[in-house]
C-alpha cells in the first residue's frame, strides 16, 4: 500500500531523481536506445528513396511522418518500460518512498522526452539537412512538432500501461489507440475530403493535429494562427493524458 499521504505530489528534486533513474536504465540497455533514436531514421531514410522519383511526394509525407513516427516509438517503449516497472514490483517500492505520484510521472515524461529531444533532432536534421526535405518555414518548428509528439506519445504509453498486465497487452494496444488516428489524421487522405462521420471523428484525435502542424510549416514561412492552434492542443492532450496517467497508478499499486 502506497505511503505517500502527505507528500507533495510534485518536487523538482524527486522528479529529477526520478528522471535520471529512468536515464541509467536506459543507458544500460542499447538495442532499446538504438530503437529509439535509429528507427525513426532508417524508416525516413527508407521513404526518401521510395519516392525517390517524386519530391513532392515525400516532401508531403516526410513532414507528416516526422511528426507521427515520434509518437509511435515513444508509445511503444514508454508502455512496455512502464508495465515493467508495474509488474515486477518496482512501481510499488518507489510509491512507498516519500515520493508523490505527480513526481513519477514527471521524471518518466522528462526522462522520455530527453531521449525524444534526440529522437526529433536526428529525424529531422537529416531529412531537411541530408534528404532535401523542403520545407517553407522554419526546421526547428518541425523539431518543437516533433518533439511534443513524442511527449504525447510518452504520455499515452504511462496510461495504457495501467490497462494492460502483461507486455504483449501493452503491444496490443496499439491498433486500438495509435492504429485509428495513423488512419485519420490526414496522412493518407486530406481530412476535408473524409466522409463527414469520419472528419469528425478525426477533429477529436491528437495525431491529427500534429499531422496539421507540421503541414502548417511545411507550406507557410511565418507562424500561422493555425499551426499555434495545433501545437496548443497537441501539448494540451499530453498534459490531459499525464494527469490521467498519474490517477491510474493508485489503481495498480495500492
Amino acid at each position: 500500500m502506497s505511503t505517500t499521504t502527505g507528500t507533495p505530489p510534485l518536487s523538482p528534486a524527486r522528479t529529477l531523481a526520478t528522471a535520471a533513474r529512468v536515464l541509467r536504465q536506459l543507458a544500460h540497455d542499447p538495442r532499446t536506445v538504438a530503437l529509439l533514436l535509429l528507427i525513426p531514421v532508417v524508416m525516413i531514410t527508407l521513404l526518401r528513396y521510395v519516392f525517390d522519383g517524386s519530391p513532392g511526394t515525400f516532401d508531403s509525407i516526410g513532414a507528416s511522418l516526422l511528426g507521427i513516427f515520434p509518437l509511435i516509438t515513444m508509445f511503444l517503449v514508454t508502455s512496455i518500460a512502464t508495465l515493467r516497472e508495474r509488474t515486477s514490483g518496482t512501481l510499488e517500492r518507489l510509491l512507498a518512498m516519500p515520493l508523490g505520484k505527480g513526481d513519477l510521472i514527471a521524471g518518466y515524461a522528462l526522462a522520455f522526452g530527453a531521449v525524444a529531444v534526440l529522437q526529433s533532432l536526428l529525424a529531422t536534421g537529416l531529412s531537411v539537412w541530408a534528404l532535401g526535405l523542403d520545407v517553407t518555414g522554419s526546421p526547428w518548428l518541425l523539431l518543437l512538432v516533433a518533439l511534443l509528439d513524442a511527449l504525447l506519445g510518452t504520455a499515452l504509453g504511462l496510461f495504457v500501461s495501467a490497462f494492460a498486465a502483461s507486455e504483449f497487452q501493452a503491444v496490443q494496444f496499439m491498433p486500438a489507440v495509435i492504429f485509428p488516428q495513423l488512419l485519420l489524421c490526414g496522412l493518407f487522405i486530406a481530412r476535408d475530403q473524409m466522409a463527414p462521420v469520419l472528419k469528425a471523428v478525426s477533429d477529436v484525435l491528437p495525431m491529427s493535429y500534429a499531422v496539421d502542424g507540421m503541414n502548417e510549416v511545411l507550406h507557410h514561412t511565418d507562424i500561422t494562427g493555425d499551426f499555434v492552434r495545433d501545437v496548443a492542443i497537441v501539448a494540451g492532450c499530453a498534459l490531459l493524458v499525464l494527469t490521467l496517467g498519474a490517477a491510474t497508478l493508485r489503481r495498480r499499486t495500492g
